[in-house]
């Protein structure tokens, strides 16, 4: 039996198109786990890297940080989670905010400090104080950079949120692992292929949205060059 014939098993299943195990309710519940884990990151990252970027403070400690964050083993942390906290939601909430918080956190530094600073000087000069240069100037000209670091946050997560399924969870991680320990291929490679295609779509989405998040006058000019 080949991919394609597996696959169409797997979307032509009863229990796949209505009820608890279909394929909506499982990619509902994969995106409101991720929605959650991204949203829970931008609060905790995004105002500090802002500020961070703003004032210049603790750059290198953040690069640093960044970096040393992409060795975490993300099941080793769900393991660690669970130990701690028990199984539920926050046994996986924990790993995959500590997953999408680095990229969040750099580009919000790099979004605000890639500000021209003679336009910082002359927000300055016309009486604008440092908290309104920094939502009124800074924000929308690093908007951009913080989009793109939304955009590899969110794919992280979503291909990451497949574990979830290791700790009694929902989500398209279920179809993967429920697949594998009844040899049901056919649920894996399907599963598989939904969250490929899912991480996908959420690329494009913020691509999109980046090419329309410059400001008015940023686009004329890089049309214009």
């Amino acid at each position: 039996m080949n991919w394609l014939n597996w696959l169409g098993d797997f979307f032509s299943a009863p229990d796949h198109r209505s009820g608890p195990d279909s394929i909506v309710h499982r990619i509902t519940e994969h995106l409101v786990l991720s929605g959650e884990a991204l949203l829970f990151a931008a609060l905790l990252a995004v105002p500090l890297g802002l500020l961070i970027g703003y004032t210049g403070r603790g750059v290198t400690l953040v690069t640093a940080f960044a970096g040393a964050t992409r060795a975490l083993p993300t099941l080793g942390l769900v393991t660690l989670a669970v130990l701690l906290a028990g199984v539920g939601d926050t046994a996986v909430l924990i790993p995959l905010v500590a997953l999408a918080a680095p990229p969040l956190l750099v580009a919000a530094v790099e979004g605000v400090r890639g500000t021209d600073p003679d336009v910082r000087d002359a927000a300055r000069g016309i009486g604008l104080t440092h908290p309104q240069v920094l939502w009124q100037v800074c924000l929308p000209s690093g908007a951009p950079t913080l989009l793109a670091g939304f955009r590899t946050a969110t794919v992280q997560v979503i291909a990451t949120a497949t574990v979830a399924a290791y700790v009694g969870l929902g989500g398209l991680g279920r179809y993967v692992i429920d697949g594998l320990a009844t040899r049901k291929y056919a649920v894996t490679v399907g599963g598989a292929l939904l969250v490929v295609l899912l991480a996908v779509g959420a690329q494009l989405f913020f691509a999109l949205l980046a090419r329309y998040a410059l400001p008015p006058g940023m686009r004329a000019q890089r049309r214009a060059r």
